[in-house]
């Protein structure tokens, strides 16, 4: 089983709550004392691979911004009460602010973690492993040969210049040229160098009629008299056809072909996007996508998959970023076009130009919606790729609680500003969709428990020690185990039927050298404690083993522990060396 259908496994057991593949079974409980019998042991503590349940908290709108002065330079010196806020004009309570920078978040939380010793027992050396990692995703669905040659040469430049701790991988939004994270050059420009544009019509440029998404979405859609005559007489041109009748029909069939192909390319872009997104989630430093494109159209049934891929990729620390593979915009009609009048040219190219608009479009929110950046308008790629490769240094994460929402899934524009200070430039999320109705509360502990494991982020609400050890059992093969030991005293009991009740959700997983998750295990502590059990184990808390069979290597090690009852939750990151 590759890395790739391992990770959809490990994820999909999360959700199901009986993972069990590639570990060991579970250790023997402790041997009863004299005064505690192994049945009331049993009743008072249980290990149980069981989906955790957690209840849904308030779903937060999270706005990433860039704030660059006079010279383009990232400004990282600002407070919360500096920014203003608005939802549709009004003003909006910023209940949580970050300010984050390309390596991570600077929180004070996650700057005291990330800055704090490693923990005893736990070989950790953070200079071993990988510093930053890029995805490359080109968009050969709806880019042409000439404009992919180009941006494929640049990349190749760019990669060339990759540092020891980086990591790149190559993805296409036809999933036909992949190359997973590395830091072989050889293998990255070999990649490169297949990619072909693979448009999934398979048609040439010379279509009859001349039809694209956006002029598809103007006749079907929108009801556009005039788009639909300049269509029909680029039908009754191109196909000589005297009946303006037939020809409006054929034009009508064509836009409706066009309009279930386009929806099609679409969805598939922004599904390699949002799986490259939480391929990401989990790896260390600096992550960031660079989207390779030409830019494409979204239409209102898609704003669902776009606010959820941007969405995945703040909660992710993922930067999006784009390169109109284009380049410099020209702007002139093409009255050369095969079998058309100059009128009909004209309309046809004012489409053309409308599109283009909207395609880079999407690339901008995109980029503006993630903190990242978007590089269009210029021939020089190779500029391109180098700012894209460079995060800005400082960025922030303002999120506010929309109040009284209506489940209508409108638009929601969203406007930041900076108070008090002169002569600087913003970028900020545009806005956001309304959901059309209450996420599912099993989807949200799904989704509560996959975002937590594939983090870097370290929390601390519950007090925990992560240890590992290892022994060799061939010259291939070792085990790996995991010691957790959990404090109680933060934890809040359920009263009932005298018994303090509160259950442990305890995750651990192994990733490689290059991020790539290995193998991972989940267990659910069912705890009924008595009184004097409650007494006796805040002093010394308790241990929880998970074993592992890898290969010899280093491994990144994450562990993530969450209760039900009080929704805290600790999550620690380790390393753990196995020599050959």
């Amino acid at each position: 089983m590759n890395n790739s259908r391992r990770l959809r496994w490990f994820v999909w057991m999360l959700a199901a709550g009986a993972l069990s593949a590639q570990t060991s079974p579970p250790a023997a409980p402790p041997a009863p004392t004299p005064a505690q019998q192994p049945a009331k042991t049993s009743a008072e503590m249980t290990t149980r691979d069981e989906p955790a349940v957690f209840k849904a908290r308030v779903n937060l709108v999270q706005v990433p911004v860039v704030v660059r002065d006079r010279q383009g330079k990232a400004v990282g010196n600002l407070k919360q009460e500096d920014f203003q806020l608005f939802d549709k004009g009004k003003p909006q309570y910023i209940a949580r602010f970050t300010m984050e920078t390309a390596a991570g978040r600077l929180s004070k939380a996650a700057a005291a973690a990330v800055n704090a010793a490693p923990k005893s027992g736990d070989p950790a050396r953070a200079n071993d492993l990988p510093d930053a990692f890029t995805a490359y995703v080109f968009d050969d669905v709806h880019i042409v040969f000439g404009d992919l040659a180009r941006a494929r040469d640049a990349a190749r430049r760019q990669i060339h210049k990759m540092r020891p701790t980086d990591r790149a991988a190559i993805f296409t939004t036809s999933g036909q040229n992949v190359q997973d994270f590395t830091d072989d050059r050889d293998l990255l420009h070999e990649s490169l160098a297949k990619l072909r544009p693979t448009p999934i019509s398979g048609q040439g440029t010379n279509r009859c009629p001349n039809m694209n998404y956006y002029m598809a979405d103007m006749i079907v859609n929108k009801n556009d008299p005039q788009v639909l005559l300049a269509a029909t007489l680029d039908v009754r041109n191109c196909a000589m056809i005297d009946d303006m009748a037939t020809a409006q029909r054929l034009a009508q069939a064509a836009a409706s072909q066009e309009m279930n192909l386009g929806d099609h390319e679409t969805r598939l872009t922004l599904g390699v996007l949002k799986d490259a997104v939480r391929r990401m989630a989990a790896m260390p430093g600096q992550r960031s996508i660079i989207v390779v494109s030409p830019g494409f159209i979204t239409l209102s049934e898609h704003a669902t998959d776009k606010t959820e891929l941007m969405d995945r990729a703040i909660r992710a620390n993922v930067l999006i970023n784009a390169l109109d593979a284009r380049g410099l915009y020209t702007d002139m009609p093409d009255i050369t076009r095969p079998g058309t009048n100059p009128t009909t040219s004209l309309v046809l190219s004012q489409m053309d130009r409308e599109s283009a608009r909207a395609q880079a479009d999407v690339l901008a929110e995109m980029s503006a919606g993630t903190g990242g950046t978007f590089y269009q308008n210029s021939n020089d790629l190779d500029e391109g790729f180098t700012r894209l490769s460079a995060a800005p240094e400082y960025y922030y994460v303002l999120a506010f609680s929309p109040q009284n929402l209506k489940l209508d899934g409108s638009f929601h524009q969203l406007k930041v500003s900076v108070k008090a200070i002169k002569d600087t430039t913003l970028t900020a999320r545009r806005g956001y969709y309304a959901p059309k109705h209450l996420e599912d509360p099993t989807e949200t502990a799904r989704r509560e428990v996959e975002e937590a494991l594939f983090s870097r982020e370290e929390m601390g609400d519950i007090p925990t020690e992560l240890h590992t050890q290892f022994f060799k059992v061939g010259d291939d093969k070792a085990r790996v185990s995991v010691l957790i030991k959990v404090e109680l005293k933060r934890l809040k009991f359920r009263k009932e039927e005298d018994r303090n009740r509160n259950d442990l959700t305890v995750v651990a997983a192994l990733f490689d050298r290059n991020g790539i998750y290995v193998t991972g295990s989940q267990k659910k502590i069912e705890m009924r404690l008595k009184d004097e059990t409650v007494e006796r184990k805040l002093d010394g808390g308790i241990t929880i083993r998970s074993s592992f069979d890898v290969k010899p290597g280093n491994y990144a090690v994450r562990l993530v522990v969450r209760d039900t009852e009080g929704q805290l939750m600790s999550a620690q990151n380790g390393v753990v060396e196995i020599p050959y």
